[in-house]
């Protein structure tokens, strides 16, 4: 079994609703069984095309709804009202991605860190799990989840860059780290040592499509069919069967989405 743990399904870039539904038939025939279409990052409105493509693919597909950091400027109280009422639908297994970044800066700081803080008291209040988003804060996006009390809940930081030791003060918190396209790259090195060293059972596999796509698909648009890729470059750091870790990985991702 292969899962795609993090992929942006959006309408707006596939070329809308068929575009979209070719994409999941393509990944299907790929060998995909099940993937996670993230809502964030396409602006407040990508949450509900998230959910209404989980609507149509119940078989296949679960949803998450959340505000990007980038766009954390868009946050009032009547839209984090709005998201917080899709995510009690029953599609929704998470809320994210949402985090810091710094290195953008799209939104101002002190907006990130409140829209941060408000999406992590609205997953605890639900029992749901985050997805998070963190670049180049220096720290700052672990110490708000410790603050938060974030972990007993479930964390994932999704298309993981950072480095072995802060890999390794996630995982002893309980968090979970996602491997993406970038353990393909030429540059990615402190990527493919990543994924030899995290824990079996703390490892899922990610395409964040449209994005990052994987060697020898350079250059052209990411999508889920081409997990398989991640999952071979993972299996090959760690040496194990392909098989083997693409089992564990989507046995990981179902526990930690609650997707049995």
């Amino acid at each position: 079994m292969l899962i795609d743990s993090h992929c942006h399904l959006d309408p707006t870039v596939f070329g809308g609703d068929a575009g979209v539904d070719e994409a999941i038939a393509r990944a299907r025939a790929a060998g995909v069984d099940r993937m996670i279409t993230i809502g964030s990052g396409y602006g407040f409105e990508s949450a509900g095309r998230a959910l209404a493509v989980a609507r149509r693919h119940p078989d296949v597909l679960r949803a998450t709804v959340g505000l990007h950091p980038h766009d954390a400027k868009l946050a009032t109280d009547d839209t984090l009202a709005e998201l917080y009422a899709m995510a009690d639908a029953p599609e929704v297994v998470a809320l994210g991605e949402m985090g810091l970044d710094f290195h953008y800066d799209s939104s101002p700081r002190d907006e990130q860190r409140r829209v941060f803080r408000a999406q992590l008291a609205a997953a605890r209040e639900r029992q749901l799990p985050v997805i998070i988003h963190d670049r180049d804060s220096a720290g700052e996006t672990l110490a708000v989840l410790d603050d938060e009390g974030a972990w007993e809940g479930g964390v994932l930081y999704h298309c993981y860059t950072g480095d072995v030791a802060a890999m390794e003060a996630i995982v002893s918190r309980g968090g979970y780290i996602s491997i993406p396209g970038i353990v393909t790259f030429k540059n990615g090195d402190v990527m493919r040592e990543v994924a030899a060293r995290v824990p079996a059972d703390r490892l899922l596999l990610e395409t964040d499509s449209p994005f990052l796509t994987p060697i020898p698909f350079r250059g052209r648009r990411n999508e889920p069919a081409y997990v398989a890729y991640v999952a071979q470059k993972v299996a090959e750091v760690r040496g194990a069967d392909v098989a083997e870790l693409s089992e564990q990985a989507a046995a990981n991702t179902r526990r930690f989405f609650r997707w049995e």
